[in-house]
Protein backbone atom coordinates (compact mmCIF):
# COMPACT_ATOMS: atom_id res chain seq x y z
CA UNK A 1 0.00 0.00 0.00
CA UNK A 2 1.21 3.07 -1.18
CA UNK A 3 1.88 6.11 1.81
CA UNK A 4 -0.97 8.08 0.78
CA UNK A 5 -3.20 5.61 0.34
CA UNK A 6 -1.86 4.46 4.26
CA UNK A 7 -2.42 8.16 5.05
CA UNK A 8 -6.31 8.03 3.04
CA UNK A 9 -7.32 4.50 5.32
CA UNK A 10 -5.85 6.54 8.64
CA UNK A 11 -8.25 9.49 8.35
CA UNK A 12 -11.16 7.16 7.47
CA UNK A 13 -10.22 4.87 10.18
CA UNK A 14 -9.66 7.97 12.72
CA UNK A 15 -13.16 9.50 11.54
CA UNK A 16 -15.20 6.32 11.68
CA UNK A 17 -13.92 5.64 15.15
CA UNK A 18 -14.47 9.07 16.25
CA UNK A 19 -17.97 8.69 15.36
CA UNK A 20 -18.58 5.46 17.19
CA UNK A 21 -16.77 6.22 20.06
CA UNK A 22 -18.69 10.13 20.26
CA UNK A 23 -22.05 8.20 19.97
CA UNK A 24 -20.88 5.17 22.63
CA UNK A 25 -19.08 7.90 25.23
CA UNK A 26 -22.86 10.00 24.87
CA UNK A 27 -25.16 6.78 25.59
CA UNK A 28 -23.18 6.43 28.66
CA UNK A 29 -23.74 9.94 29.68
CA UNK A 30 -27.03 10.51 28.80
CA UNK A 31 -28.77 7.07 27.68
CA UNK A 32 -32.42 8.58 27.51
CA UNK A 33 -31.30 10.39 24.62
CA UNK A 34 -29.97 7.45 22.86
CA UNK A 35 -32.29 4.12 23.66
CA UNK A 36 -35.34 5.48 21.69
CA UNK A 37 -32.65 5.13 18.32
CA UNK A 38 -33.71 1.13 18.73
CA UNK A 39 -36.63 -0.35 17.22
CA UNK A 40 -39.33 -0.51 19.63
CA UNK A 41 -39.57 -4.34 18.66
CA UNK A 42 -36.40 -4.31 20.15
CA UNK A 43 -37.18 -2.36 23.28
CA UNK A 44 -39.62 -4.66 24.29
CA UNK A 45 -37.40 -8.29 24.19
CA UNK A 46 -34.58 -6.66 25.61
CA UNK A 47 -34.13 -4.01 28.27
CA UNK A 48 -33.56 -0.90 26.77
CA UNK A 49 -30.77 0.59 29.66
CA UNK A 50 -28.91 -3.67 28.90
CA UNK A 51 -29.35 -3.27 25.03
CA UNK A 52 -27.73 0.50 24.81
CA UNK A 53 -24.84 -0.94 27.32
CA UNK A 54 -24.62 -3.86 25.13
CA UNK A 55 -24.23 -1.77 21.88
CA UNK A 56 -22.25 1.26 23.36
CA UNK A 57 -19.51 -1.21 24.61
CA UNK A 58 -19.76 -3.09 20.50
CA UNK A 59 -19.16 0.54 19.59
CA UNK A 60 -16.27 1.13 21.65
CA UNK A 61 -14.55 -2.29 20.55
CA UNK A 62 -15.39 -1.63 16.87
CA UNK A 63 -13.96 2.04 16.98
CA UNK A 64 -10.48 0.56 18.70
CA UNK A 65 -10.42 -2.41 15.90
CA UNK A 66 -10.65 0.84 13.66
CA UNK A 67 -7.92 3.04 14.87
CA UNK A 68 -5.30 -0.52 15.09
CA UNK A 69 -5.78 -0.69 11.32
CA UNK A 70 -5.60 -4.62 11.88
CA UNK A 71 -7.86 -6.40 9.61
CA UNK A 72 -9.28 -2.88 8.40
CA UNK A 73 -10.98 -4.42 5.30
CA UNK A 74 -13.40 -6.90 8.21
CA UNK A 75 -13.23 -3.63 10.26
CA UNK A 76 -15.05 -1.62 7.05
CA UNK A 77 -17.23 -4.52 6.91
CA UNK A 78 -18.53 -4.41 10.47
CA UNK A 79 -19.03 -0.33 10.80
CA UNK A 80 -20.70 -0.93 7.32
CA UNK A 81 -23.26 -3.10 8.45
CA UNK A 82 -23.67 -1.42 11.81
CA UNK A 83 -24.36 1.73 9.22
CA UNK A 84 -26.66 -0.13 7.38
CA UNK A 85 -28.62 -1.50 10.59
CA UNK A 86 -28.56 2.34 12.02
CA UNK A 87 -29.79 3.33 8.90
CA UNK A 88 -33.04 1.19 7.92
CA UNK A 89 -34.09 0.81 11.98
CA UNK A 90 -34.13 4.68 11.62
CA UNK A 91 -35.32 5.20 8.04
CA UNK A 92 -37.94 7.92 8.67
CA UNK A 93 -35.71 10.34 11.25
CA UNK A 94 -34.25 11.92 7.97
CA UNK A 95 -32.79 15.20 9.77
CA UNK A 96 -30.69 13.30 11.69
CA UNK A 97 -29.68 10.06 9.34
CA UNK A 98 -28.00 12.58 7.00
CA UNK A 99 -24.81 11.92 9.14
CA UNK A 100 -25.01 8.46 9.15
CA UNK A 101 -25.61 8.65 5.60
CA UNK A 102 -22.24 10.35 5.60
CA UNK A 103 -20.19 7.55 8.03
CA UNK A 104 -21.21 4.76 6.10
CA UNK A 105 -19.98 6.56 2.89
CA UNK A 106 -16.19 6.37 4.59
CA UNK A 107 -17.26 3.16 5.75
CA UNK A 108 -17.59 2.18 2.41
CA UNK A 109 -14.24 4.06 1.11
CA UNK A 110 -12.42 2.14 3.47
CA UNK A 111 -14.37 -1.11 2.48
CA UNK A 112 -13.24 0.24 -1.05
CA UNK A 113 -9.35 0.99 -0.24
CA UNK A 114 -8.75 -2.47 1.27
CA UNK A 115 -10.94 -4.47 -0.41
CA UNK A 116 -8.00 -6.69 -1.41
CA UNK A 117 -6.63 -7.05 2.03
CA UNK A 118 -7.07 -10.38 3.42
Amino acid sequence: MAHHERLVSFLLRVGLAVAFLYAAVSSFLDPSSWIGFFPSAVRQIFAGQILLVIYSLYEIVLAIWLLTGKYARNAAWCALATLILIILSNITLLDILFRDLTIFTAAGALLALHWHQK
